[in-house]
């Protein structure tokens, strides 16, 4: 179970994904028997667009990664690889308070119907990720708790919406685009404009077309939706909102879905998608990044439980590929695969738990762990976390799959990073690693019987409703099992059934705490970081608004900073997380995966898409 970490910036999070290498006939370059690969995953697919806070989960992301190709990739060493076959970037003013930096598409690309690929299609990112601009269109304040952006992006509070100066600039040939800062913003190409959806088809969707378009009608959107963003067209950018937030949302996909929804410009192109299986298949006009090296189709196999029936399918010949989070007896399943390749590995995604502390959005919030709450939610807060089995999880569940776990004092520099012990020994994490599980029970049952004497032996007077997914998924089972266990020794009465389609439920207010992996898309300045604990982060499904929090990523955010102040600012955060005691981190994720020793070029990655991060190499 695993919910994207948006970077808060439009490339890393919008575009799909990029590439460097030059060449782009979708055609196999190796000479193979097979040319068909299948992944297993235990999610369900639910949108294609995955950029909404409703739909910003690991399976979508990979789907958008596999169909949409942007300006760069990272690799399995944590470098930026540009894709200038697809198109260019670079500082074009470098002075005081006016950063401009221009962003360049390659002639001659195309989508997948045939239209021109054009900067105009860039110009997507800047109504996606400014609040400014959505309130100057007529629409609503995107960072307005009250309000329901028209482009229910996610996007929106970050680096590009703090510091973008007026709407882009297209040039005259509408092949570039120029975006003004007011300062020189770090990691300005994860915080610049990527490709996100084709506007001809967003624009033609709005327009309720089925079809797709001729040249022309492609042309005439294409130029209708850069005259509509321009001239701030409050009715047109509604009615495209809507199709954004909601309509590239399905479960479905057939002979009949509105082929518009299915334009892109990846690799491959959505084909089917039900209960079972999504097949995508090679896009005959594929021109914006690499050769694939010989699979022309891709379907991932969702739904499957991590554990045994992954291995399972695995050792049947059913599936190619896995990468979850299965048990130690699975693993021992997989390594029992003569014909099956296996590797662990350390990615830059964290298990954590989560508490509720304010209102979402219009929902609203008053439950045990809410802020409004005071001492009393305070007490509850740090006394659910002091009871939270961390080191059962890790030594029970975690450790047989990857000996040298720890449970984890920092989730900012991760177990791995440098700065990790340095980190972890300032920034008031430690509290709740302290003495024993016995000794930091009894102080939790301590904590909850001031407000509820009869807390204990057997008596649960805390309802907690705790979010989780997805239903067969051995190892969370398991770890549910745990903290319901645990919880209850000190007055909690967890609720806690695996939830199907858990990651559109993050921002209900409907639960008390949530726990899941966060699986990191990028690696910036602030770590992303800001984009869980800012009061403004994408991420942000807690409802925290912390004062230092917020200041802190602000000086992250705004300029290139010597290490030893990001690291200073990176503590200060997880200073401020402990402190309002909402939010602990359990353990880095073992990165499992698994596959047909036949298949080539299959090399996990730190960073999502882990799995996918290179998958034009691959080949029988």
């Amino acid at each position: 179970m695993k919910a994207r970490l948006k970077t808060r910036s439009i490339v890393a999070a919008v575009s799909a994904a990029s590439v460097a290498l030059i060449g782009f006939v979708a055609v196999p370059a190796h000479a193979a028997s097979r040319s068909t690969a299948v992944v297993i995953e235990s999610n369900t697919f639910t949108s294609i667009n995955n950029v909404t806070p409703d739909t910003n989960i690991v399976i979508n992301g990979d789907v958008a990664y596999l169909t949409g190709m942007g300006l760069f990739h990272y690799d399995d060493k944590l470098n930026i690889v540009n894709n200038p076959t697809l198109g260019s970037y670079r500082v074009s003013r470098n002075k005081h308070s006016d950063f401009e930096v221009t962003y360049t598409i390659a002639s001659g690309r195309v989508w997948s119907d045939g239209a021109p690929i054009t900067a105009v299609d860039l110009l997507l990112s800047h109504v996606l990720n400014s609040a400014d601009y959505s309130k100057s269109a007529g629409l609503p304040d995107p960072n307005d708790p009250k309000a329901s952006p028209t482009f229910n992006s996610g996007l929106y509070g970050a680096v590009y919406d703090q510091h973008v100066v007026g709407i882009p600039t297209i040039s005259a040939d509408k092949m570039s685009m120029t975006v003004k800062y007011d300062t020189a913003i770090p990691d300005y190409a994860l915080n610049g404009p990527g490709l996100s959806l084709p506007v001809h088809a967003l624009e033609e969707l709005a327009a309720g077309k089925k079809a797709l378009g001729t040249a022309a009608e492609n042309a005439a959107a294409t130029a209708k939706f850069l005259s509509d963003v321009t001239s701030k067209n409050t009715a047109s950018l509604k009615a495209m909102g809507d199709v954004y937030s909601t309509g590239y949302n399905t479960t479905t996909i057939d002979s009949s879905t509105n082929p518009l929804l299915l334009v892109s410009n990846g690799a491959y192109l959505i084909k089917s998608v039900d209960a079972n299986a999504i097949t995508m298949t090679a896009n005959p006009k594929y021109n914006s990044g690499p050769e694939l090296s010989g699979i022309t189709t891709m379907v991932i196999k969702q739904g499957i439980a991590d554990g045994s029936p992954s291995a399972q399918a695995l050792a049947n010949g059913d599936a190619d590929v896995y990468q979850g989070q299965p048990t130690a007896d699975a693993v021992a399943q997989l390594k029992a695969i003569k014909t099956a390749t296996v590797t662990t590995s350390s990615s830059l995604a964290f298990e954590h738990i989560e508490l509720r502390v304010a209102s979402s959005g219009t929902d609203t919030y008053s439950g045990p762990f809410a802020m409004s709450g005071g001492q009393k939610s305070a007490d509850l807060r740090k006394a659910f976390l002091l009871a939270y089995p961390r080191a059962d999880i890790v030594a029970k569940l975690v450790a047989p799959i990857n000996p040298s776990t720890v449970v984890l004092g920092s989730v900012i520099n991760l177990p791995g990073n440098p700065l990790y012990a340095h980190t972890a020994a300032l920034n008031g994490m430690a509290a709740y690693n302290k003495g024993t599980q016995a000794s930091r029970t009894a102080a939790a049952l301590k904590l909850v019987k001031k407000w509820y004497p009869t807390a204990g032996n057997g008596k649960t007077p805390v309802a907690i409703n705790l979010l989780w997914g997805s239903p067969g998924n051995t190892r969370r089972t398991s770890e549910a099992a745990l903290i319901i266990a645990a919880e209850a020794a000190v007055g909690f009465n967890v609720t806690a059934p695996a939830t199907k389609g858990w990651g559109g439920k993050l921002a209900a207010t409907a639960y008390d705490a949530h726990f899941f992996i966060f699986d990191q898309t990028a690696n910036p300045q602030d770590a992303q970081a800001c984009g869980i604990f800012q009061s403004t982060g994408g991420s942000n499904y807690t409802g925290i608004a912390d004062a230092a929090i917020d200041k802190a990523c602000v000086a992250l955010q705004s300029k290139t900073l010597p290490s030893s102040t990001v690291t200073r600012l990176r503590v200060q955060i997880e200073q401020a997380v402990s402190k309002d005691a909402f939010f602990l981190g359990i353990f880095q994720n073992p990165e499992v995966t698994a596959f047909n020793s036949q298949l080539q070029g299959v090399v996990a990655a730190p960073l999502s898409p882990s799995l996918f991060w290179n998958f034009w190499t691959w080949h029988f």
